[in-house]
């Protein structure tokens, strides 16, 4: 049992670290810039080891985006977590978003090249399974019960291309305190009222 797992553990951190490595090396490189052979020497593993846990660089490239995901997700549900209500989580979680997208090469790698390598209905399915899914939570908290699931959804998908697009153009140059007060404004408008407001 022990034996195992140790196996099991060995195993974890081998991906750990190809993930670790790949995902320095797609961050400074893209995707394409990037080979396998680079991967392994970066983690200092074989690509046996590497085509062992991974069928090829698509695989581990979508096992990057995934976990990148998930840390920014992480960001944001900790950068709202103390809101006092809903409107001001989905605010506070707009910030934590744009300030984890501000990391080097994040845009590239989630906005840019994960659609374009992994598809946007892969891109989707990571999304509702991170930060979408706290997107949809909030902001059916925020509506008070007022809409259907099927007007979450649409209202989710609206906001997130939105911050989506923020993070692009303030990435390109544009006034980042500009674009994230208007992001605010739209919040607060497409919402409405708090509950006990109304």
């Amino acid at each position: 049992m022990q034996e195992r797992r140790s196996n099991q553990n060995r195993r974890q951190e081998t991906r750990r670290a190809l993930i670790k490595a790949a995902r320095a090396l797609f961050l400074e490189k893209g995707y394409a810039a990037t080979g396998t052979p680079e991967v392994v020497a970066r983690a200092g593993l074989t690509r046996g080891a590497l085509y062992h846990h991974f069928k090829d660089k698509q695989a581990l490239f979508l096992a990057v985006v995934e976990a990148e995901a998930a840390q920014i997700a992480a960001e944001i549900e900790a950068g709202s977590a103390d809101a006092q209500t809903p409107l001001a989580a989905l605010n506070d979680g707009a910030r934590a978003y744009f300030a984890a997208m501000r990391a080097p090469g994040r845009i590239r790698l989630m906005l840019l090249e994960g659609p374009a390598t992994l598809s946007p209905e892969t891109m989707r399915r990571i999304d509702l399974e991170t930060g979408g899914r706290e997107l949809r939570l909030g902001i059916a908290e925020a509506l008070g019960g007022a809409a259907t699931v099927g007007q979450v959804d649409a209202l989710a998908d609206l906001v997130s291309a939105m911050f989506d697009r923020a993070a692009l153009a303030i990435e390109g140059g544009a006034d980042a305190q500009l674009y994230e007060a208007t992001v605010r404004d739209l919040l607060a408008a497409l919402v409405g009222p708090e509950p006990d407001a109304r």
